[in-house]
C-alpha cells in the first residue's frame, strides 16, 4: 500500500482578484466557480486531494500550510468538509512556496515511524488552494498515474509534475518543455522549463506541441524534497529547519497548529518551489517526470479566468449576484451587497462589495494589481479588510462610521466568546437584536437577552459570549477619540490571542 500525504500550499493573498480576495480573507477562501459552487477554492482543493484514494493508495491527514492570520478561516471550512483529518502549519509571514513545502516535508517525516521503526517517508501530493478543475475524473487519473511514477523509483530520486495541456498561446503561464518519450504510466522525461513567453513564442510553443503549461501541482516524497532543496538551496534548507526545530505546537479541537520559530522563520529566503528546486533539477541527479493532464484547470490568477471558467449566458456574460444587464454581453457582473446594472456594455469586469466598487476592461484585468498597490501606499484598509471581518467567534460588520463613533454588527457563534479585553480610547453601547448574551463588565456577569442594552465604560474589562444553541447578534456603538480595531488589550483569549 503506498503511503501518500495531500499538502495544500494555502498562502498568497490573490491581489489580482481585488476587492473580493484581500489579504484578510484571500481568493482560496471564496466561493468563485468550479465543480461546487457551494464550496471555496480551498475547500474544493481538499476534496480533489483526498479523492485519490484507492485500493493500492492510502491518504493520510491533509497538510494545509497556511498564514498564522489565516488559520481559524482553514479550520471553519475545514469543518464543512466530511471526513477530512488535517494539520495546520502555520508561517508567521510569507516566504513562498520553497519553504512553505518545506514545512510539510518536516511534518511529514516527523510523523509516526512505521512498525519496524523505520523512518517516515511518505509520497507528497503538493497542490496550490486556488485553483478549479472541470473533469475530476481526469484529474484523479493523472495524480494517481504521477505518485505511480514516483512510487516505482526506489532510489528516492524522482519528481512528477502535471502538465496542462494549452488551450491557447498563454503569455501568463511558465511552460514545460517534454521528450517525446513516453513511459509506463503516461509520463514523460522533463528537458526545460521556460518562463513564461511573449505572444510570437507562445503561439510557436502551442504548435510545437511538446510545450505544456507547469501547473504548479508537484509529486514527489518527503525526503526527495528535502535533499533536492539541501543540494540547490542549501540556505532556505538551514534556515527553514532551524526554525522547525524551534517549532511549537497546539490545537483547536481534534485539528493540530504547527508553529515554527517565527523570528527565525523570517530570516528564511524568500523564495518558489520551481525556483529553488524543480527548474535546476533537469540534467541533475533528479529527474523530473510530466503526466499530461486535460481536465478544464485554471489557476484564477485574474477575473477574466474567473469569466472563463463561469457559467456564462447566451450573450457571454458572467453574473453573480443581483444583477440587471441590457445590451451587454462578454462581461463579469459581480454584486456582493446591493443591485448592480449595466447597461451597453462589453468585456468589462465589474465587481461590488459592500466597502468597493471595481471596474476593469477584461483584457486589462491582471493589471487590478496596480490599485492594490495604490492602496498600500495609501494605508487604506479596502487593501487588507472587508467591511464585514470574519473572527474565530464568528464576524462584524462595520455598518456606519464617523467622527468619533462607529456602529458595527456583530454575530457570535453558540458555545464562542470574544477575548476578555479592554479599550483605552473608546466606551462601547452594546444592544441585543437576536439571541443570548452573557457579558462580563468588569466585577459583573449579566446575562441579556433581545431588546435589552448595556453600556461598557473607557477602560472597563469586559468580555461578549454566547451561551445559547443559536446565533446571537447585537448592535455596537463605538464612541471615543480612537476607534482603531488595535486599541485592544487582551488578558483571556480562547484562540491564543492573548
Amino acid at each position: 500500500m503506498t503511503q501518500v500525504t495531500p499538502v495544500i500550499l494555502c498562502g498568497g493573498s490573490g491581489t489580482r482578484l481585488w476587492p473580493l480576495s484581500r489579504s484578510g480573507f484571500p481568493k482560496q477562501f471564496l466561493v468563485l466557480s468550479g465543480d461546487d459552487s457551494s464550496q471555496s477554492l480551498f475547500q474544493q482543493a481538499v476534496e480533489r486531494i483526498n479523492a485519490i484514494s484507492s485500493s493500492h493508495i492510502q491518504v493520510g491527514s491533509t497538510l494545509i500550510v497556511t498564514n498564522e492570520d489565516h488559520r481559524f478561516l482553514a479550520l471553519d471550512q475545514l469543518r464543512d468538509l466530511k471526513g477530512i483529518q488535517a494539520t495546520l502549519l502555520l508561517e508567521p509571514s510569507g516566504r513562498n512556496t520553497a519553504p512553505a513545502l518545506t514545512l510539510a516535508a518536516f511534518q511529514a517525516k516527523d510523523g509516526v515511524g512505521d512498525q519496524d521503526g523505520g523512518s517516515h517517508d511518505p509520497i507528497l501530493v503538493i497542490t496550490p488552494a486556488d485553483q478549479t478543475v472541470k473533469n475530476s475524473k481526469a484529474f484523479t487519473k493523472a495524480l494517481q498515474d504521477c505518485i505511480a511514477v514516483v512510487d516505482a523509483d526506489h532510489s528516492k530520486k524522482t519528481i512528477a509534475i502535471l502538465g496542462i495541456t494549452p488551450a491557447a498561446p498563454e503569455t501568463g503561464y511558465g511552460y514545460i518543455k517534454r521528450s517525446a518519450i513516453k513511459g509506463t504510466h503516461g509520463e514523460y522525461p522533463v528537458e526545460q522549463f521556460v518562463e513564461k513567453p511573449d505572444s510570437k513564442t507562445a503561439q510557436a510553443y502551442l504548435e510545437d506541441g511538446n510545450y505544456l503549461w507547469n501547473s504548479g501541482m508537484f509529486v514527489l516524497r518527503a525526503s526527495t524534497w528535502l535533499a533536492a532543496l539541501k543540494e540547490f538551496r542549501p540556505d532556505i534548507f538551514g534556515a527553514t529547519e532551524t526554525a522547525w526545530v524551534g517549532k511549537t505546537m497546539d490545537r483547536s479541537g481534534q485539528t493540530p497548529f504547527v508553529r515554527p520559530d517565527p523570528e527565525i522563520f523570517k530570516t528564511i529566503p524568500s523564495e518558489s518551489i520551481d525556483y529553488a528546486v524543480i527548474e535546476k533539477c533537469p540534467g541533475s541527479q533528479f529527474r523530473v517526470n510530466m503526466v499530461e493532464l486535460n481536465a478544464g484547470w485554471n489557476d484564477l490568477g485574474a477575473w477574466d479566468a474567473v469569466w472563463q471558467v463561469g457559467k456564462q449566458d447566451e450573450q457571454g456574460n458572467v453574473t453573480s449576484g443581483d444583477i440587471l444587464l441590457a445590451n451587454s454581453k462578454n462581461s463579469l457582473v459581480h454584486a456582493s451587497s446591493r443591485l448592480v446594472s449595466a447597461v451597453g456594455v462589453e468585456n468589462l469586469i465589474i465587481i461590488e462589495t459592500a466597502d468597493a466598487v471595481m471596474v476593469a476592461d477584461r483584457k486589462n484585468s491582471q493589471d487590478v494589481k496596480h490599485i492594490v498597490n495604490q492602496l498600500e501606499a495609501q494605508k487604506r484598509e479596502e487593501k487588507n479588510l472587508h467591511r464585514k471581518v470574519a473572527r474565530p467567534w464568528g464576524w462584524y460588520d462595520s455598518v456606519d462610521e464617523g467622527e468619533r463613533f462607529k456602529v458595527k454588527r456583530i454575530q457570535v457563534k453558540p458555545g464562542a466568546s470574544l477575548s476578555l479585553q479592554m479599550h483605552h480610547h473608546r466606551a462601547e453601547h452594546w444592544i441585543v437584536v437576536k439571541g443570548t448574551a452573557e457579558i462580563t463588565n468588569g466585577d459583573q456577569v449579566i446575562t441579556l437577552t433581545e431588546n435589552q442594552s448595556t453600556y461598557i465604560p473607557k477602560g472597563q474589562t469586559h468580555r461578549l459570549a454566547n451561551p445559547g444553541n443559536t446565533p446571537l447578534e447585537i448592535i455596537e456603538v463605538q464612541s471615543g477619540s480612537y476607534l482603531g480595531e488595535d486599541d485592544i488589550v487582551r488578558f483571556e483569549d480562547t484562540y491564543g490571542r492573548s
